[in-house]
């Protein structure tokens, strides 16, 4: 019986065609058309002005942070509730990541407690869009505006989710995003930087290349970096945003699938809520009891079913421990589950998965 992966990427469509180009051109490093190209069609994409592409996702979060001027001494208020990406880039900066609770329904960041949350010492607010479901924008947007913070948006799980309309991203002062074997669009390793200023949008740029001068060759004025992305993660990037409807669609319909098929399970799916587009990066099963949830996980990886929990609690980490009590993350994180969500399952592999999600249910009745 063959494995069933939690994710796999789609990489036909026109990814051979343009990684071939890179190589009989022999722009295979940081420089390319590839890379301008897959920048301005990412940003025509998402609805921002201009973009920087970077090496990972990870970079892209401490990018911003750096772009921003986020440094010692600075806090910022982000969900523990979040891969740890979100959290290690901010202590990396110099700053102090602020811990706060989610909301059990759409499993985003409260937004009253980021309020509750805001000292003399808040530099930023980071939202993270959480498996592909947008955090409440509206809220959020009004907190920072109103209390003078910078707003990042970590949107490595949110390609393709939308506010009102609006795609993820397009909201804060800057933005970032991860393409990573499992995600929506992938380039292997990769993410993307969008900014509303035209100056921090600079500064990336600049920063992510060792701070070079924008006028004088090999001179370089800033301490800078090195996040850039290579020309053939570029044009394998291009080419998976050629598919991006479709995989987008495809993963709709899958969690659609998954909706109705557990209806009648104790368990719940995580679908959208108010006026959003939900993206399904994951799609995401939170049982009941959280007793069971690891029970149900090794039931499924001896159907040959591979699934993720969900991300730890941050503020839980030996290096950002705090003593808090952070019950609706808590209780979310030990009851998810992210199921197989990858746009190219077959309908027979999704039958297989109902089955035996339901086939656990029914044996323990």
């Amino acid at each position: 019986m063959s494995k069933i992966p939690v994710y796999q990427p789609q990489l036909d469509g026109n990814v051979s065609t343009y990684v071939n180009e890179c190589l009989s051109s022999g722009w295979i490093s940081s420089r390319g058309e590839f890379i301008s190209r897959f920048e301005e069609a990412f940003a025509q994409y998402v609805g921002a002005e201009a973009a920087t592409t970077v090496s990972n996702g990870t970079v892209a979060i401490h990018l911003a942070l750096e772009a921003l001027g986020v440094g010692p001494g600075d806090e910022v208020i982000v969900p523990s509730f979040t891969y740890i990406a979100s959290v290690n880039t901010i202590i990396q900066s110099g700053a102090i990541p602020v811990f706060v609770d989610s909301l059990t329904e759409t499993l985003q960041v409260d937004p009253a407690l980021i309020e509750a949350a805001i000292t003399p010492r808040t530099k930023a607010v980071m939202a993270v869009h959480l498996y592909g479901h947008p955090c409440d924008m509206d809220a959020i947007v009004a907190i920072c505006q109103n209390r003078r913070l910078y707003l990042i948006e970590d949107c490595a799980e949110g390609f393709g989710s939308r506010w009102k309309g609006q795609h993820v991203g397009t909201f804060g002062d800057a933005a970032t995003f991860s393409f990573f074997g499992n995600k929506t669009i992938t380039t292997g390793e990769g993410g993307m930087v969008i900014a509303r200023d035209p100056e921090v949008m600079e500064r990336c740029r600049r920063l992510k290349s060792q701070g070079v001068s924008p006028t004088r060759e090999y001179w370089h004025d800033m301490l800078g970096f090195n996040y850039r992305m290579t020309n053939i993660q570029a044009a394998i990037g291009l080419a998976q945003l050629e598919r991006a409807d479709e995989f987008l669609a495809s993963k709709t319909k899958l969690a659609e699938t998954y909706a109705e098929r557990f209806a009648s399970l104790p368990v719940r799916t995580h679908v959208p809520v108010g006026e959003v587009t939900h993206s399904y990066w994951m799609c995401s099963l939170l049982v009941d009891d959280s007793r069971i949830r690891d029970d149900l996980r090794s039931h499924l990886s001896r159907a040959g079913i591979e699934t993720r929990p969900f991300f730890a609690m941050a503020h839980h980490m030996p290096h950002c421990r705090t003593e808090q009590v952070l019950p609706i993350g808590e209780d979310l994180s030990a009851r998810g589950i992210n199921l197989p969500s990858y746009p190219g399952l077959s309908s027979e592999q999704i039958e297989r998965i109902c089955e035996s999600v339901s086939g656990y249910f029914e044996r323990a009745a």
